[in-house]
């Protein structure tokens, strides 16, 4: 693991961070009391967002599972990858195929200091970290490159990320800058929050107005939109835990939704 940018700024323990709260509410400790408390007042309101936190990481597990043991990818540039926690995209992907090169990207110096400490790969395989901000594509690509080969397809994955991007114009011309210079067969998984719950659209309201980066919930046909143009991988973009379930038993619905399409 190396990263592939710097300088990184200092980390600001008085805003709140989304990675920092999103590994709190998963049960981890690299977090600060103004991430737990941004943390509570959205749990305090909408109790179910631990269980969403916890569906959106199995969700990632099967999306990575899918992409490199049946759609036989082999690199992936996981944007806005959040702090180390269990099952890691390259921990995931490299259990299949120890080869698979893994590139992280994220913009919290947190999650940088973590990366390079934890985020370490298998001997076959390669895992990079690059601190950079998703409204940067170009320069995202540019770090990539150094691991990536973008003559082969490549898997670019976006969990809980575009709804950082107020405009939705805006978010779908990144997804565009990311994936035109990718190859065919390469992949494109998302996954975000959806306005289909009003318990869930007033929490967020509210963790909106506490200082951190505002995450702009959007309705399921809108995040959809960004897999325009490509292969829409089975069951299509639906609520994250009926996205190919690995358990037996009914699974409910929730108000995240995500999915994956292959560029043709």
């Amino acid at each position: 693991m190396s990263d592939e940018r710097s300088p990184v700024p200092e980390i600001d323990t008085t805003v709140p961070h989304s990675a920092r709260i999103f590994g709190y509410w998963l049960g981890g400790k690299d977090n600060y009391p103004v991430d737990r408390e941004a943390g509570d007042r959205v749990r305090e309101l909408f109790p179910q967002i631990v269980d969403l936190a916890r569906v959106s990481r199995r969700f990632l597990g099967r999306v990575v599972r899918h992409l490199v043991a049946e759609a036989g990818v082999r690199q992936i540039l996981d944007i806005g990858s959040g702090l180390p926690t269990v099952d890691n995209t390259h921990e995931v992907a490299q259990r299949v195929a120890p080869e698979t090169r893994v590139v992280y990207v994220d913009n919290d110096p947190l999650v940088f200091a973590h990366a390079r400490a934890l985020l370490t790969g298998v001997p076959e395989g390669t895992t990079q970290f690059v601190h950079a901000d998703v409204h940067e594509p170009e320069e995202i690509l540019r770090a990539a490159a150094r691991t990536l080969d973008f003559d082969r397809p490549v898997a670019v994955i976006l969990m809980g990320v575009l709804a950082h991007v107020a405009d939705y114009d805006e978010a779908r011309s990144i997804v565009r800058r990311l994936l035109d210079p990718l190859p065919p067969g390469s992949h494109l998984a998302v996954r975000d929050g959806t306005d289909t719950d009003e318990a869930y659209v007033e929490a967020t309201r509210q963790y909106n107005a506490g200082g951190a980066v505002p995450y702009n919930l959007r309705s399921p046909e809108r995040i959809a939109g960004f897999l325009d143009g490509l292969e829409l991988v089975e069951p299509g973009v639906v609520s994250c835990p009926l996205w190919r379930p690995e358990a037996t038993a009914p699974v409910e619905e929730v108000p995240v939704y995500g999915g994956v399409g292959r560029k043709p």
